[in-house]
């Protein structure tokens, strides 16, 4: 096991994570190290959609706005804390303008001002974007500009364990991937420290996670697949989480997965499902509505509302996915968008469909025609990119499903973005800083406002120490600490031995398999209580009998092995998550629904696992956090859910000269 000693860990090369690295560099954190799976791999880097959207204060025209007001956006989606409300939107103007100057091309007019739109949970025109792959540019600009510091990289290195010491992070205890997986030292072209150590234990005095949502758990999936996140180290070292049961659910396309919103539904396609071997197809949709003009007009608004809402489902768009889950889920067949022919294959009837429906297309020029002439029309690109990745709509039907496609919850953090445990922070999509429901396009401003806080938070730290004693845990730096960290090696050569002790006989691909089509069915968008209770049991079972079951692994397994283990470690605390949700009676809200005997269906005919009940904002002003007992072992794992108050939008004196004072103080000007 090799031993680094570095000042700050940064964990994922997404945008978040390249713009905490890059920021603290900036601040004369010289000594911070960037450690990342691959450089290319996450969820910034490889997704995107029609439009993707970046969401911040509004720049341009006559739009009346104010940092206050976008707060006060950002809380009112429930279960939000306010102060990190608050820093999100008076960041978002300072993270918005660093990205442009780095050179991501987000549209300004002649005069410089950048104008925006309005998005879903939005009241005025703050979201912008540089195109259906925003959020690759973003990461494409801050790597380049990364790369012309002296930031220390550990391309292909897996983060494997976080080591800690009264209550403080001490360091992370990482796989060195180009070893266990037999690669050469530049595989991907990146910056590989190559060494002959299958392990590497790093002792470092902060670390920021920005390792993404846990998106391993689920198999249907618009994550791309090599978004797997980390968050069972985080648990493991009794970190909370917070709001774990709000997830986004939506239909997308499986192969590519992308993203089915914008233009894909509002050209109205065909929606057609087949049996598993791709015959017996029917047009299902038609079976549960009077008239066509009112099926279309709500897949029409799909386009607008894609992520899957409870508040949707009685006569709104939500009833489509709901339907095409039953399709799936239920009746196990298979879901294809088909961009051919229209609906019915014959001539739509444009006059029948609702006001906005028909006023859009008749302002875009598309009354007329196939769906796929239509989105030639309108969106020749959003064809383009299908096209590119060996799907054409003109010849072949496209298949998706409801998808998982962003956590709402995370970690549970300050508004320093730092967690209960000391020196460790969260950023990006692994901090829960979102609540029920968000403005589209707020996640890409809340990893960029995360970065400059806990970078600044730490920065402030690190001169404070220059002035006083070292904040060290128990003992000062040097000979004298040799003591606990020699714990904290023990710690990490046991962790490490974990796999090559193992004794059973199942293999962590299948497993992996098996888990995460649970998943999607039982802690997907429709949640019941008995599927909730059995999967929770599974869980535990297989976390406390874990080297018992599996196999041991080779050198080449050992990375899917941890990574197993900490996907069954989120998946617990998610699981006793929801199931708290379901005994506290709250019923169904946000993109969750939850089963209920003592509700009503949102359509008849439709299966009981369907009937529910709207939470009616019960919970809105409180939040779940969720962790595993201080006393979970390898032999009785526990966690536990508790709720408190939403921390409110804090007020702060705006009197300059008093302002302007404080300022000094806290620089120590």
């Amino acid at each position: 096991m090799r031993e680094i000693r570095v000042d700050n860990v940064v964990i994922g090369s997404g945008a978040a994570g390249l713009a905490a690295a890059l920021r603290l560099w900036k601040l004369g954190e010289e000594n911070t190290a960037l450690v990342t799976e691959n450089m290319k791999s996450g969820t910034s880097r490889n997704t995107g959609s029609d439009k993707q959207t970046y969401y911040k204060l509004s720049l341009s025209g006559e739009d009346r706005d104010s940092v206050h007001m976008m707060a006060e956006d950002l809380f009112s989606g429930g279960a939000v804390d306010g102060d990190t409300a608050l820093c999100e939107a008076a960041l978002s103007v300072r993270g918005f303008y660093n990205l442009v100057e780095l050179g991501v091309p987000f549209p300004c007019n002649e005069y410089g001002e950048y104008m925006g739109y309005r998005t879903d949970h939005d009241r005025g025109r703050r979201a912008t974007s540089a195109g259906p792959y925003t959020s690759r540019l973003m990461t494409e600009a801050l790597e380049k500009a990364l790369g012309e510091t002296g930031v220390r990289i550990l391309d292909r290195t897996q983060a494997i364990r976080l080591l800690t010491f009264e209550n403080r992070i001490c360091g992370v205890l990482c796989l060195n991937l180009i070893v266990s997986c037999g690669e050469s030292a530049d595989a991907g072209g990146n910056y590989c420290e190559a060494t002959k150590d299958p392990y590497l234990l790093i002792r470092a005095d902060n670390v920021i996670l920005a390792t993404g949502g846990p998106a391993g758990m689920y198999r249907d999936s618009v994550y791309p697949a090599s978004q797997l996140g980390a968050s069972g180290m985080a648990f493991a070292a009794g970190v909370k989480g917070k709001n774990l049961t709000e997830w986004q659910f939506g239909m997308a396309s499986l192969r590519p997965r992308w993203n089915v919103s914008g233009s894909y539904m509002q050209v109205l396609p065909r929606f057609i499902s087949t049996d598993p071997d791709g015959g017996d197809e029917r047009e299902f949709l038609t079976e549960y509505f009077d008239d066509q003009g009112t099926m279309l007009s709500l897949v029409f608004l799909k386009g607008y509302q894609w992520p899957f809402d409870t508040a949707k489902c009685r006569g709104g768009s939500s009833l489509i996915d709901l339907l095409v889950y039953q399709e799936t889920k239920q009746k196990g067949r298979r879901v294809w968008l088909d961009f051919r022919d229209n609906p019915g294959k014959a001539p739509i009837d444009f006059d029948s469909l609702s006001e906005e429906a028909h006023t859009y297309l008749e302002k875009a020029g598309a009354l007329f025609g196939t769906p796929i002439e239509r989105l030639m029309h309108m969106n020749a690109p959003a064809v383009s990119f299908y096209m590119d990745h060996g799907v054409d709509l003109a010849k072949e039907p496209l298949e998706i499903a409801v998808c998982a496609q962003h956590n709402n919850g995370g970690l549970s953090t300050d508004a320093n973005w730092e967690t209960g445990i000391r020196g460790l922070f969260a950023v990006g999509e692994v901090c829960g800083s979102h609540g029920i429901t968000r403005p589209g396009g707020s996640a890409l401003n809340a990893g960029q406002a995360g970065a400059i806080r806990a970078s600044e938070e730490i920065h402030m730290r690190s001169i404070q120490r220059k002035s006083k004693a070292p904040d060290l845990p128990g003992k000062q730096p040097g000979a004298a600490d040799e003591e606990w960290m020699e714990r904290l090696r023990k710690d990490a050569l046991s962790f490490a031995a974990r796999p090559y002790k193992a004794s059973g006989n199942e293999r962590p691909a299948e497993v992996w398999k098996e888990l995460t089509e649970e998943m999607s069915r039982d802690g997907g968008m429709i949640r019941n209580p008995a599927g909730i209770s059995e999967a929770l049991k599974k869980t535990r079972e297989y976390l406390q009998d874990y080297g018992k079951r599996m196999a041991r692994p080779s050198l080449k397994e050992s990375s899917l092995w941890f990574r197993l283990y900490d996907m069954l470690l989120s998946r617990f605390v998610y699981l006793t998550a929801m199931r708290d949700y379901i005994v506290s009676g709250a019923g169904s809200r946000g993109s969750c629904l939850y089963t209920d005997p003592e509700g009503a269906l949102p359509k008849e005919g439709l299966p009981e696992i369907f009937r529910f009940r709207e939470d009616g904002g019960k919970y809105s002003g409180m939040v779940q956090e969720t962790y595993l007992e201080e006393d979970s072992t390898a032999d009785a794992f526990r966690a536990v859910s508790q709720w408190r108050p939403v921390r409110p939008v804090p007020k702060p004196d705006d009197f300059f000269e008093n302002q302007w004072r404080e300022y000094r103080k806290r620089q120590g000007l």
